[in-house]
C-alpha cells in the first residue's frame, strides 16, 4: 500500500488547497526531489535571518537569530534563545563534522552574542539573579519587558549543547586558549544556572504551560552530562562533580514524566491545565538528546527505545481523524500532519512544519540505530507501533537478517518519508516554510519564513542519509531510584506520584486537585491542579512530591 501514498496525498492537496490557490508543483510528489530542491532554500532561509548580513534579518545585531522577519500577526522579530540554539547546534554540527567549513565566523559571532545577552538584564531578573531564564530578547540585544512566560529553563541548557560541542571541535584542533579564554565563561553561566535551578518549574517550550517540562528536563539532563565532561577536560574538577550529581537527580527525575498506564511519557507534569499531556514536545525531545552511540536506551528516551516509539505512536495518532481534515482521508498507520498537542487553539490549532518533520526525524534517527545495532528490540510497550507494519509482530528482538527485519526497516522508512511527504504538499512552490499550515486548506500560516522550520527541515532530511551528531553521553546511564533534589531547592526527596480518582461527571465539569503541599497548591482552589480524564471516569495525573525524612529522638523515620 505504500507505493501508493504519494499519489493519494497529491490527491488530498488537490482537493483541500484549490479554493486557497496554494501554489503546489510536481516536485512535492517525490520525497527525494523535494530534499534535493528543499535543503537548500532551506538553508538559505536559515542564514537570511542571521544578523548583521542576512537578507531578511530585520537590522539585527552581529549573531543574533531571529525568529522569523514577520512584524505582524504575528510580531517574531525577536530573538529566542531556545530557537538560536536550536538552529546553531545544526550550523555548529555542520561546520565541525567538515559539511559547510564556511560557518565559523557566523558561529563565533553567534558565540559573542550570546555572551552579551547573557549580561542584559530582564524582567526574569540579572545574569546572577535568574535573568538566564528570559526567554526573548530584541535583535539589538536589549531586553523585552512587555508580558511574557517568565521563566524558561531550557534555553541556557540548549545554549550549552551547542557551545559544548563547538568547544569540544576546538579543543580536537588544539584551539585550547579560545575554550577557556571566551566559551567557558559564558557556558559556566549556563550551566552553574542549569545545576541550580533544574528542580524549578517554569514555561515549557510552547511558552503557555507553567510548571515541569519533559523537553526541558531532559535537555537540562544532556547538558549537565556534557558539561561535566568538558569541565573534567578543563580542569574544573568542583564544577565536573557538580554537574555529574545534578545530571543523576535530573535523570532520575525524567523518569517522572512516564506514564505506564498510557503508555507514553507526558509533556508536562506540576500543571493545572487539564490537557491530555499527549505533545509533539516529546518527539523533540527524543530527537534533540539522540546520541547515536545510546542504543535504544529507554532510560534517556532514545529515538528507538520502547518508551519513545510508544510515544511517537500515541503522539501521532493523536492528530488522526478529523481534528485536522487534511489528515481525515490518510489511513491508520501513514503519516500524516503533526501539530503541538490535540487541544491546541493558537492561530487556531494546526499542523507545524517543525513538528511534522521530527515526526520522520525520530524515525530517521531509530532506523540508523537498529542498522548499528543489527537488531530491532521489541517490548511489550513499543509493540502496538511495531503492529503497524507486521501485524504478526511479537515482543522480543528481530536480527538483522531476519525476513521480519527487513519488513520492519522497510515499511518504517515509508512511514517517515510520509511526513516528510505532507510537508512537501503544503510547502509553497518558492520553499518558503511557516510556522504552521491550515488544518483544511493546507496555506500556510502564522509567522513567515520560521528559522526553526527551516532547521527542522535540515535536520530530519540528514537524518535520513544516514548524517547524525556527535554522541554525548547517554549510553549505560542508571537512574539514581530516588532523585535528590539538589540545586537550589534545598534537601529533600522527588517521587512521582499519581492522584486517581473515580467520578462520573457531567459535560463541562472536571476533576482537580489541591492540599497543603505547595506542590499542591496550598489548599487554593483558584491554583487546584487539574486532573486528566484520558481514563474516564478515572480521573488522574502524575505529580512531582517534594518530601524530607527526619528522624526522631524515638529514632523514628518521619
Amino acid at each position: 500500500m505504500r507505493a501508493f501514498i504519494f499519489q493519494a496525498l497529491a490527491a488530498i492537496s488537490l482537493l483541500s488547497t484549490t479554493s486557497a490557490r496554494l501554489p503546489i508543483d510536481r516536485r512535492q510528489t517525490s520525497v527525494d526531489s523535494y530534499i534535493t530542491t528543499q535543503s537548500p532554500i532551506s538553508k538559505a532561509g536559515i542564514l537570511a535571518n542571521i544578523g548583521d548580513s542576512g537578507s531578511k534579518d530585520g537590522g539585527a545585531k552581529s549573531g543574533v537569530v531571529i525568529a522569523s522577519p514577520s512584524t505582524s500577526d504575528p510580531d517574531y522579530l525577536y530573538t529566542w534563545t531556545r530557537d538560536s540554539a536550536l538552529v546553531y547546534k545544526l550550523l555548529i554540527d555542520q561546520y565541525t563534522q567538515g559539511r559547510d567549513t564556511s560557518l565559523g565566523a557566523g558561529i563565533d559571532a553567534w558565540v559573542a552574542s550570546q555572551g552579551r545577552i547573557q549580561q542584559v538584564t530582564n524582567p526574569s531578573g540579572s545574569v546572577s539573579t535568574g535573568g538566564l531564564g528570559e526567554a526573548k530578547y530584541h535583535i539589538d540585544e536589549t531586553a523585552f519587558t512587555g508580558g511574557w512566560g517568565r521563566p524558561q529553563r531550557d534555553g541556557p541548557a540548549l545554549r550549552a549543547t551547542s557551545i559544548i560541542t563547538y568547544a569540544n571541535y576546538l579543543l580536537a584542533n588544539n584551539q585550547n586558549s579560545k575554550v577557556t579564554g571566551t566559551l567557558w565563561p559564558i557556558l559556566k553561566l549556563d550551566l552553574d544556572y542549569v545545576a541550580a535551578n533544574w528542580n524549578q518549574t517554569g514555561f515549557d517550550l510552547w511558552e503557555e504551560v507553567n510548571g515541569s517540562s519533559y523537553f526541558t528536563t531532559a535537555v537540562q539532563h544532556r547538558a549537565l552530562r556534557e558539561g561535566a565532561t568538558l569541565a573534567t577536560a578543563l580542569g574544573d574538577s568542583t564544577r565536573a562533580t557538580t554537574y555529574t550529581t545534578q545530571a543523576a537527580n535530573v535523570l532520575c527525575f525524567l523518569q517522572s514524566y512516564w506514564s505506564p498506564s498510557q503508555a507514553y511519557a507526558y509533556a508536562n507534569i506540576n500543571v493545572n491545565n487539564g490537557r491530555s499531556q499527549l505533545d509533539a514536545n516529546t518527539i523533540l525531545t527524543s530527537i534533540h538528546t539522540f546520541d547515536p552511540n545510546a542504543g535504544c536506551d529507554a532510560t534517556t528516551f532514545q529515538p528507538c527505545s520502547d518508551r519513545a516509539l510508544a510515544g511517537h505512536y500515541a503522539v501521532v495518532n493523536s492528530f488522526r481523524g478529523s481534528l485536522y481534515p487534511i489528515n481525515s482521508a490518510i489511513a491508520a498507520g501513514h503519516g500524516v500532519a503533526v501539530g503541538r498537542y490535540k487541544e491546541d487553539s493558537y492561530y487556531g490549532g494546526h499542523p507545524w512544519y517543525l513538528c511534522t518533520f521530527a515526526a520522520a526525524e525520530q524515525l530517521y534517527a531509530a532506523l540508523y540505530q537498529w542498522n548499528k545495532l543489527g537488531s530491532i528490540p521489541v517490548t511489550s510497550v513499543s509493540l502496538p507501533f511495531f503492529k503497524q507494519f507486521l501485524s504478526s509482530a511479537v515482543a522480543g528482538s528481530y536480527a538483522s537478517g531476519s525476513t521480519q527485519y527487513q519488513t520492519i526497516t522497510t515499511a518504517v522508512k515509508a512511514y517517515a518519508d510520509e511526513f516528510i511527504a505532507v510537508n512537501a504538499l503544503y510547502t509553497p512552490s518558492n520553499g518558503g516554510l511557516a510556522e504552521q499550515y491550515d488544518r483544511t486548506t493546507g496555506t500556510p500560516k502564522s509567522a513567515r519564513d520560521l528559522t526553526w522550520s527551516y532547521a527542522a527541515a535540515i535536520t530530519a532530511f540528514e537524518r535520513r542519509a544516514g548524517i547524525v551528531p556527535a554522541p554525548w553521553g547517554a549510553s549505560g546511564l542508571v537512574a539514581p531510584s530516588t532523585c535528590q533534589t539538589g540545586g537550589g531547592g534545598g534537601g529533600g526527596t522527588t517521587v512521582a506520584v499519581t492522584f486517581s480518582v473515580t467520578a462520573t461527571t457531567v459535560w463541562g465539569e472536571s476533576i482537580y486537585l489541591t492540599g497543603s503541599l505547595s506542590q499542591l497548591s496550598n489548599w487554593d482552589p483558584n491554583n487546584a491542579l487539574a486532573l486528566s480524564a484520558d481514563s474516564y471516569p478515572q480521573w488522574k495525573s502524575i505529580f512531582a512530591i517534594l518530601y524530607h525524612l527526619q528522624r526522631d529522638a524515638d529514632n523514628h523515620l518521619t
